[in-house]
């Protein structure tokens, strides 16, 4: 059997450099990377998120993650939001915290319902 091609995608570094490991080192690269997806796709912990938001248990078809109900401001300094006071913040909306690549996320996701 031939040694299989790399994907296309793979940056040459690793197309070069990942055939001339030993098998043993094959299997740590394999654990590593099963590892570093786990992290990846998991949920964003509730202490990672801001203080304001407020999680709710909620199914979420649109992916996974970790919906939150959240106040917030809207980029004018002259609206009354600017203030930071929960009381004058808009909202609350659902948003959507995620990972992607390793970084931490969001997506508005709509108003409670």
């Amino acid at each position: 059997m031939k040694q299989p091609s790399p994907p296309t995608s793979l940056p040459k570094y690793l197309a070069e450099g990942l055939p001339k490991q030993d098998t043993e080192t094959l299997h740590e690269i394999q654990n590593y990377v099963e590892v570093l997806i786990e992290y990846r796709n998991q949920s964003v912990d509730t202490d990672e998120l801001p203080e304001t938001a407020e999680p709710v248990d909620e199914s979420d078809s649109a992916g996974s993650g970790t919906v939150v109900k959240e106040k917030v401001t809207c980029g004018d300094d002259s609206c009354k939001c600017a203030s930071g006071n929960p009381t004058d913040m808009h909202g609350p909306y659902l948003y959507r915290y995620y990972r992607e690549n390793g970084t931490m996320k969001s997506e508005y996701v709509g108003k409670p319902g």
